[in-house]
């Protein structure tokens, strides 16, 4: 009996050997090593070893050029830098957004880099990241109604839309009555407030002269006579205007604004457009109307096919926001907070629970006369990319 156990064992042993088993604790050779190893490479192909995660960024959408190219310069910056990250889009969901949160917290992230779909519904996932120990930067847009965000890093958003307002001034045609098509971004981005807020504080006295005339809000010709507006009567005039940051939302805006006016309302028109990418849909509507003699039309971002619509004479300008300098900024905040030192800032933004120190970056205004100097020479983009430099 005792010789026929001990042979039973000496098979069962072979048995496991053959079957690659391996003593517990250890990870067997070959395919499924490799799939591990596999699982645990993140976006920008840093092995982290535990499959952790040092800084986590939720971006939007990645069906705007804009989101593409910051997503492309924080994997860029961080791997330079030497840190694991990884980048998900909330695509337009914040529901997705905070399950993006969750997918970062459980990764071990220790920074958390987010430019929120709604500044106001982001409180709750930034929330949860912070009682984590997770520290949370804002990026580009703040996110209000919460003690939870630790810095902002972004543009000068009052500066941006002061500088379209001030382009259309500055290149409006002569004489009084001027129609003024007004767009805005979306009612859940704070910044979209902010933008109007900037254009306003320059539009507002030439509506209020009458050189311009509003032609598309009736809430905003209301308060033609008001220099500063309370967040309420934005809202209002927002609600009008808005495009929701969507280029097809923009389109049929433009289109039935232009089929809601007279032959009065047209001619000769300035359009305050919010973004490249409505920009561009609210000019191909405007260039198709045979009452509209010329049009000139703001936007922002610099994306490629709003520069070369710059360089065709089909938009007027773009505001250039350097999202090398964001990210980089964002990565040093990032880099500051890893190493245990407080990041550089510059100025405090109030998100309505807390004033959140803040790190603002400068704005260039491009049209025809200086691409090649702002953005090729800058060597943001290459000139290849366009036609008629």
């Amino acid at each position: 009996m005792k010789k026929l156990l001990a042979l039973l064992c000496v098979v069962a042993l072979l048995v496991c050997m053959l079957a690659g088993c391996a003593p517990k604790g250890e990870t067997p050779s070959g395919g499924d090593n490799k799939k591990q190893n596999e699982e645990n490479v993140n976006n920008d192909g840093d092995k982290t070893g535990d499959g952790s995660v040092q800084v986590g960024i939720v971006l939007p959408t990645k069906d705007e050029p804009r989101w593409l190219q910051d997503q492309a310069q924080f994997e860029t910056i961080l791997k330079g830098e030497g840190f694991t990250s990884q980048v998900l889009f909330s695509q337009g969901s914040s529901a997705t957004e905070k399950t993006n949160v969750e997918t970062l917290i459980s990764k071990g992230i220790k920074v958390l880099i987010i430019c929120a779909q709604d500044g106001a519904a982001a409180a709750a996932a930034v929330e949860d990241a912070k009682s984590k120990g997770v520290t949370v930067i804002a990026y580009d847009r703040l996110i209000t109604g919460t003690d939870a965000v630790d810095y902002y890093v972004t543009f000068d958003s009052f500066a941006v839309g002061a500088a379209q307002g001030q382009y259309l001034v500055e290149n409006a045609p002569s004489g009084s009555g001027i129609p003024l098509y007004l767009y805005a971004g979306a009612l859940s981005d704070n910044n979209a407030f902010i933008f109007f807020e900037g254009a306003w504080s320059v539009l507002q006295p030439k509506i209020a002269d009458g050189t311009f005339v509003i032609a598309n809000s009736s809430e905003a010709e209301a308060l033609k006579t008001k220099a500063a507006l309370t967040r309420d009567e934005m809202s209002k005039i927002i609600g009008q205007i808005t495009t929701e940051w969507d280029f097809n939302v923009a389109k049929s805006k433009a289109e039935a604004n232009l089929t809601a006016v007279g032959a009065d309302m047209k001619g000769d028109v300035l359009v305050l457009a919010p973004n490249d990418g409505t920009a561009r849909s609210i000019a191909d509507v405007f260039a198709s109307d045979k009452d509209v003699s010329s049009y000139v039309v703001t936007g922002q971002d610099a994306e490629k096919a709003s520069v070369q619509y710059v360089i065709d004479g089909k938009q007027s300008m773009t505001v250039f926001k350097d999202t090398r300098t964001l990210a980089s900024d964002s990565v040093a905040m990032a880099t500051a907070i890893l190493k245990g030192e407080t990041p550089q800032t510059d100025t405090t933004y109030d998100n309505g629970v807390k004033e959140v120190a803040a790190k603002q970056t400068n704005i260039v205004v491009v049209k025809q006369a200086n691409v090649k100097e702002a953005l090729i020479d800058s060597e943001y983009y290459n000139a290849s990319e366009f036609t008629g430099l």
